[in-house]
């Protein structure tokens, strides 16, 4: 399991499945064709995530998969942040993917979803067994990312360019000590994200330096577009404090400041600028 996961994917290895029988190791998610050395004679499946979910670390997927596979071992990939729009994973050897349609293949907020796709025999294996478990979705809630359909590649297109113009402007703020985005020229995974992933969505994070609680919270208490909450992907802006040193073991995390998660949604981006620069501005005021 890669240790940049989403965090209750790390609850699901670590409280259910132990339970069963089945242990967990996390490995470095920049690690690529070196999980070659972490794979034993028992290990099933290597889990990853492009980028990760909170840190955006990109892993070199044809790789991993690579080794994965001459090792007797199966791939998952959570697909969520690029969606199948910006990046394939069969096409790069992945056996399972999986994916929060909740975000932005319903887009609006308001449907709980997730799929899980393989192709061939495999595939016919996740079908059974998810039907054997009684896995199902409404009408209601397939009704609706029905309807998110039509829109997910304009919504996408809208969301990934104001993330990147955010990130840019963020990048140049004296509280911003680094940008997390891999779509961002300079940041560590750029190039494999160039290589491999045709577009970006609108998710990415910010470390500042830094800053004392009550200054952090002042910029948080008067955003007026951007809502604190988790579930990115919708037309709303987002964001939201990440606490990202209990949820690491691989490669401990020791940045010192604050990081930030924020989701650019469909409003004007000008307009989400201002609204950073004034939560900014109450920041310096609280120092």
């Amino acid at each position: 399991m890669t240790d940049s996961a989403y965090e209750p994917t790390r609850h699901f290895c670590d409280r259910v499945l132990a339970r069963f029988g089945v242990t967990t190791e996390y490995y470095d998610p920049l690690i690529g064709a070196g999980i070659k050395d972490l794979l034993r004679p028992e290990t099933s499946v290597v889990f990853t995530e492009a980028p990760g979910s909170l840190t955006f670390e990109m892993q070199d997927i044809p790789a991993i998969t690579a080794a994965a596979h001459a090792g007797g071992a199966k791939v998952v990939i959570d697909n969520t942040w690029a969606t199948a729009l910006y990046f394939n994973p069969f096409r790069y050897g992945v056996d399972v993917v999986v994916e929060a349609t909740t975000k932005y293949v319903a887009g609006h907020s308001d449907v709980l979803m997730g799929v899980a796709l393989a192709e061939g025999n495999l595939g016919q294996h996740l079908y059974s067994t998810a039907k054997m478990l009684g896995l199902c979705c409404g009408a209601d809630e397939l009704y609706l990312a029905q309807r998110g359909l039509r829109t997910m590649a304009l919504r996408l297109q809208r969301s990934g360019e104001s993330g990147l113009t955010l990130a840019a402007w963020l990048a140049e703020r004296p509280e911003v000590a680094r940008i997390l985005h891999p779509a961002m020229p300079g940041d560590p995974g750029h190039a494999l994200w160039q290589r491999d992933f045709t577009g970006t969505c609108g998710l990415f994070a910010m470390l500042l330096h830094p800053v004392p609680k009550p200054a952090l919270a002042a910029f948080y208490d008067g955003l007026q577009l951007f809502g604190i909450g988790a579930s990115w992907g919708g037309y709303e802006s987002l964001i939201v404090p990440a606490n990202v040193a209990p949820i690491r073991s691989a490669v401990p995390w020791t940045e010192q400041g604050p990081l930030i998660r924020l989701h650019a949604g469909l409003e004007d981006a000008d307009d989400l600028i201002a609204d950073l620069a004034a939560g900014f501005e109450r920041m310096a005021a609280k120092r």
